[in-house]
């Protein structure tokens, strides 16, 4: 609207809305300056440097005066210094010189309040009175923040000094920005003088509180009597609109309000001693808080100030009397802690009755906005108050329910985003059907109604009465800010002394058009009206309160579920920055990272309690391990024997399941109390999806995955339970068990928090199934084929255990030093299978592969020892048909027995590749296998199935080719071995050990092995030399029985103790190889000689054993 015409105080409203926002960025600068001058690291370095540190003395004693020419040698450095103190220190000077223009500009818009005879009423023109005190609130804290910046002279004659040195004259605006740093040395003191005009405009604005201030300053107990906040208490009213004749006031803040009144009052005192009604309001001030908040964490000690203030000023005793009684009062806060106990269960109760209706937020939209002002302003009195109480003994300013009360507070803030469309609807009918036909009644019927003010009034009609819910259907955005500045223009207007249409005469008019502004309010400005009643980005700069806040929530299980409000706390930070201080970044980082640490936090005490009920249930499932059984059978086998067992009275061992039997529902158990924390804590986690934090997406869900995987991990290798020092480890299947019962209560996290734990299985289990984790950290793979490897095996070759085909195992046989361990216990089927599982197919190949690096370096070794009797062996290859001749030659070969040993670990490795391989087969269905860029025998034995050529020790003894020797030279040598290894086959008649076991289907010494070793390794070899398989075997079958026949010729006992066991061996070979056959045997070796040998071995078994 065109109004130039309303005059020159129609610009009342612009100016207080631009001069108060103009304040809080001046603070928000002025607070950065007082920050960074109290932090070595962050203070202006002219400011620490030794160099500097006499003349900057010298300023700040001559301050504000200036002398450049008798003072030549303290200011020589200064010389050298000025064009870069120009640079630095100009920020921060103009930053003064801004608060200096400020000041100006309140005075004077004071001054011209003062002349108009402006009346204030916050029940009749809010905005006008809201931002008239506002304003002086603001001004007072920038000249009180101003005052406590300890290096502003410094500063400010450093850079004047430059600028006189560089320039040949002072910064214009130096006198005066001087004059005003020293006159507001006492700003409050200052102050006070300088208000005594503005006295009556500023007393009457705050005694138009005395309807608000000591109605919204009311005790717990008065609130729950009136049934404060309480929708249900009058259910006949429920969709009945929550109306106030002061419905802004409503929602004002008492912290705002106690500002208002304390820093009022001190600036016209006189008042105190001539109106009761004030002096009553500044008393309840005084009574609620011992420090109010100037801006941020900065305080302001009211009682201790005041006393400071008004002791100099001659019959003020009464005052100073009132003072200490009130501070007595103040310093007690239990009235606070029954507001906070009440305000809990009051907005528990409004979030739980929305939540399922939240039609009401239509109608009860004020009480909302109460309930989150109120809340807010006793959250914030707390964290004040406990951050600079002099009396720390208390227990009233800790609490360790705030959480449930912020908690409920980003329920309340939650329904209001979320059902915003709700009650835009229902505000929309609500100015068109009611507010615009009141407002037109209320404008007819006015006396007095100047035509500007009418075109305005109308305008309001024209625009509520537009409205329709079409619109919010729609989408369409609403704006009210132009109506509701023009109201606020209005105010103005209508208040100042000689206005036509006066508003102290229409109060009513006024109050309407209060309720309507909150109505425009619920319709465009939701978010402005959550930040308004409901921000406590204070926290921001509370950290460490923050930061105990949060841990006595974790530490209590009640209150658990409600720590994550302190991560959406954080979301609330984003409002205390100011666009006049672009630079700051400390609220952003501090917020960042406390929101990180609190996820944090929460998703580690929940990965405990999981670990937690983790081992309590592997503890359980341990109790269901066979080998827990034996105490129970044998007891049993007693009974029935008539036995007595042990002592009388003899305590009988718990059955597992005993824990799930209880006698009453009070009893809890460890259990319970670990479900309880959990489930509490995981409502928490799981409260929401994710929350932005300044354009930061943080996901909470994701925080307790990532736990849970690192510390799944730890577990599973832990359990384990390998020794390096012992070399102890975990049976697998025991492990297996143990990694079930883990997986099944994760798998039950599931019940309480939307996380895919098959994501957390996938990660963790694959990783286990390689060499290292992504850590670099070694798995289960890692460690159980280092100890199958380096224990296991390694007692094998010593000959302290032995391989038992009958029982597919590996068996400890009987020595002078027992193992620490049983092999049977760790090779059998079961444990295999165990293993098989554990490491799945990935894991087996790894298994494999260093298997097979063992086997080549046995068999680089004899390839070393066939080069040394290369001669011999080549004529022996030649002469088997001549017995006299072998016999020679024989004598000449060197390490015979180191051959035929070598053979036999070979085959020993062989044999237990075989069991993993048997294993892996029988839990691994060959469909589920995608092993990627293999051919079909790779593919095959990564699966568990037999090969006629084992692809991994090809693989393996491929890759040890000589270098300096040529392909044919390495063929023959392989040949030689086969050789060497068929002539050196009588020796092991002679040893003890060779006997033949009919009970095992083997022999003590492993030789049985040899048949998978001689089997394995010339089909390895001669695929790698491209030779053929079958002819080298029908040579070594034709060397080996020539060999063997030879001792059965011989008399000797010793040479030919067990002459029978080793003729088995040829029988074997044959039976283990899918390229000989039987009919070949025959043509060397007759069958009668197996036949009878099977006869004597079985015989002399049944003597020994008798």
């Amino acid at each position: 609207h065109s109004l130039t015409s309303l005059g020159p105080h129609f610009r009342l409203a612009e100016k207080f809305t631009i001069l108060n926002d103009r304040g809080i960025g001046m603070l928000t600068r002025i607070y950065n300056i007082k920050k960074a001058c109290g932090d070595p690291k962050a203070k202006p370095s002219y400011l620490v440097d030794k160099n500097l540190e006499s003349v900057v003395k010298f300023i700040v004693r001559k301050f504000p005066a200036i002398e450049t020419r008798n003072n030549n040698q303290q200011l020589t450095q200064l010389q050298k210094e000025k064009s870069e103190i120009l640079k630095n220190l100009s920020l921060y000077y103009f930053t003064f010189v801004d608060v200096m223009e400020f000041k100006d500009n309140v005075s004077e818009l004071l001054n011209t309040i003062d002349a108009c005879q402006v009346f204030f009423d916050v029940t009749v023109n809010f905005d006008l009175t809201k931002n008239y005190l506002d304003l002086v609130v603001t001004y007072t804290t920038l000249m009180m923040l101003l005052s406590r910046i300890e290096e502003r002279k410094a500063i400010i004659g450093l850079y004047n000094y430059a600028h006189e040195m560089t320039h040949g004259a002072s910064d214009r605006e130096y006198p005066r920005l001087g004059q005003m740093i020293v006159d507001y040395e006492n700003p409050l003191k200052k102050m006070m003088e300088e208000f005594v005009p503005h006295g009556k405009s500023l007393s009457d604005a705050l005694i138009s509180l005395q309807m608000v201030y000591p109605r919204r300053n009311l005790s717990a107990d008065q609130w729950r009597n009136a049934q404060l906040l309480s929708l249900i208490s009058a259910p006949s009213t429920m969709l009945n609109p929550a109306q106030s004749d002061t419905m802004p006031c409503e929602y004002l803040s008492l912290d705002c309000m106690e500002k208002w009144i304390v820093f009022g009052f001190v600036l016209c005192h006189a008042v105190l001693n001539t109106d009761p009604a004030a002096l009553s309001l500044w008393k309840l001030a005084l009574q609620s808080s011992t420090c109010l908040c100037l801006f941020r964490d900065e305080v302001f000690h009211i009682h201790k100030a005041c006393e400071d203030l008004f002791v100099n000023i001659r019959g003020y005793n009464k005052r100073l009397n009132d003072i200490k009684e009130c501070k007595e009062q103040a310093l007690s806060g239990t009235m606070h802690r029954e507001r906070r106990k009440f305000l809990r269960s009051a907005l528990k109760e409004l979030a739980t009755v929305l939540s399922d209706q939240p039609g009401l937020l239509g109608p009860k939209a004020l009480f909302v906005f109460m309930a989150l002002s109120f809340a807010r302003d006793e959250i914030i009195w707390l964290l004040r108050h406990a951050d600079n109480i002099q009396k720390k003994s208390t227990d009233d300013f800790i609490d360790k329910h705030v959480a449930e009360l912020i908690f409920y507070m980003e329920e309340l803030r939650a329904h209001i985003r979320k059902y915003g469309p709700v009650m835009q609807r229902y505000y929309v009918q609500y100015l068109s059907g009611f507010d615009a036909v009141i407002l037109n009644e209320l404008v007819q019927n006015l006396s007095v109604c100047p035509e500007d003010e009418s075109i305005i009034m109308s305008s309001f009609v024209n625009t509520m009465t537009s409205l329709s819910v079409k619109q919010v259907e729609d989408g369409d955005m609403f704006d009210f800010r132009g109506m509701r500045l023009d109201w606020f223009r209005l105010q103005a207007y209508t208040s100042v002394s000689k206005a036509s249409l006066g508003i102290a005469d229409h109060r009513e008019l006024g109050k309407m058009m209060n309720t309507i502004i909150f109505h425009t309010k619920m319709v465009d400005s939701l978010v402005e009206m959550l930040v308004e009643t409901s921000d406590i980005s204070i926290f921001c700069f509370y950290s460490r309160a923050f930061e105990k806040m949060f841990q006595q929530c974790l530490e209590l299980p009640s209150q658990s579920r409600h720590s994550i409000s302190f991560p959406l706390l954080c979301t609330h930070f984003m409002s205390c920055t100011h666009e006049l201080c672009p630079e700051e970044v400390r609220p952003r980082n501090q917020c960042l990272s406390l929101c990180n640490m609190f996820l944090d936090e929460m998703a580690k005490q929940a990965r405990n309690l999981i670990t937690d009920i983790c081992t309590e249930q592997c503890t359980l499932s341990d109790q269901l391990l066979p080998k827990h059984c034996a105490k129970t059978i044998s007891q049993a086998v007693n009974k029935k024997s008539k036995k007595l067992t042990g002592k009388k009275g003899e305590p009988e061992r718990e059955k597992p399941g005993v824990e799930s039997m209880r006698k009453n529902r009070l009893l809890v158990t460890n259990l319970d109390k670990l479900h309880t924390a959990l489930s509490e804590l995981c409502f928490s986690i799981n409260y929401v999806p994710n929350m932005v934090v300044w354009e930061h997406t943080f996901t909470p869900r994701e925080y307790l995955t990532s736990h849970l995987e690192i510390r799944f991990t730890k577990s599973i290798v832990g359990m384990t339970m390998y020794n390096q020092a012992t070399q102890e480890i975990a049976k697998p299947s025991e492990l297996l068990t143990s990694v079930r019962s883990y997986m099944t209560v994760l798998q039950s996290i599931e019940n309480y928090v939307q996380i895919d734990i098959t994501r957390v299985f996938n990660n963790v289990l694959l990783q286990q199934t390689q060499h290292l984790d992504s850590h670099g950290e070694p798995t289960i793979t890692s460690l159980y084929t280092n100890w199958y490897l380096e224990t296991l095996l390694r007692q094998v070759s010593n000959g302290h255990i032995a391989y038992f085909p009958a029982m597919k195992a590996f068996v400890n046989l009987p020595t002078e030093n027992e193992l620490t361990f049983n092999a049977e216990e760790y090779s059998d089927i079961s444990e295999m299978r165990s293993l098989s599982e554990l490491l799945g197919p990935y894991g087996m190949k790894f298994l494999s592969e260093s298997l097979m690096w063992h086997i080549s370096s046995q068999v680089a070794e004899l390839k070393k020892l066939v080069v040394d009797n290369v001669e011999v062996l080549n004529q022996m290859r030649t002469s088997f048909d001549k017995p006299e001749q072998m016999a020679a030659l024989f004598k000449k070969l060197s390490s015979v027995d180191s051959v035929l040993k070598r053979m036999t670990i070979i085959g020993v490795i062989l044999s237990f590749r075989s069991l993993a391989q048997e294993a892996l087969r029988d839990v691994s269905p060959v469909t589920t296998l995608i092993l990627v860029a293999m051919n079909v025998y790779e593919l095959s034995s990564a699966a568990g199935l037999p090969c006629e050529i084992d692809p991994a020790l090809v693989v393996a003894l491929s890759s040890q080719k000589s270098e300096n020797i040529s392909p044919e030279e390495e063929y023959k040598i392989a040949c030689l071995l086969m050789v060497f290894v068929a002539v050196s086959m009588p020796t092991l008649a002679s040893n003890v050990m060779s006997q033949y076991s009919p009970a095992i289907e083997g022999h003590c010494n492993n030789i049985h092995c040899l048949a998978k070793a001689v089997n394995q390794i010339a089909a390895a070899l001669f695929t790698i030399h491209k030779g053929s398989i079958e002819d080298r075997l029908k040579e070594f079958l034709a060397l080996a029985s020539s060999s063997l026949l030879k001792i059965g010729q011989e008399t000797d006992k010793m040479t030919t103790r067990n002459r029978e066991s080793v003729y088995l061996l040829l029988d074997m070979i044959v039976q283990e190889s899918p390229f000989l056959t039987m009919d070949l045997l025959e043509s060397c070796f007759p069958y009668v000689l197996l036949r009878n040998a099977y006869h004597a071995v079985y015989k002399q078994s049944i003597s020994s054993s008798a």
